[in-house]
């Protein structure tokens, strides 16, 4: 089940995650937020435990800082 946010504006967000490769071969995890539960990149996924998610005031988007 993938974690959802419903941001200030009333727009529904989807979590998902994406394992990329850094230029120096070092492997890394990267999360974003979607408005489609299915399709389009990355896997859905459950908030990280050392993560929150923080919504820019001016513009409605998420993103997750470490807590």
């Amino acid at each position: 089940m993938a974690y959802e946010h419903t941001n200030g504006k009333g727009v529904k967000y989807y979590l998902r995650k994406s394992e990329v490769t850094l230029r120096g071969g070092k492997p890394q995890t990267i999360y974003f937020f979607t408005k489609n539960e299915s399709g389009g990149k990355g896997t859905p996924c459950d908030i990280p435990s050392d993560r929150m998610v923080v919504e820019n005031p001016r513009n409605g988007f998420l993103t997750l800082k470490k807590k």
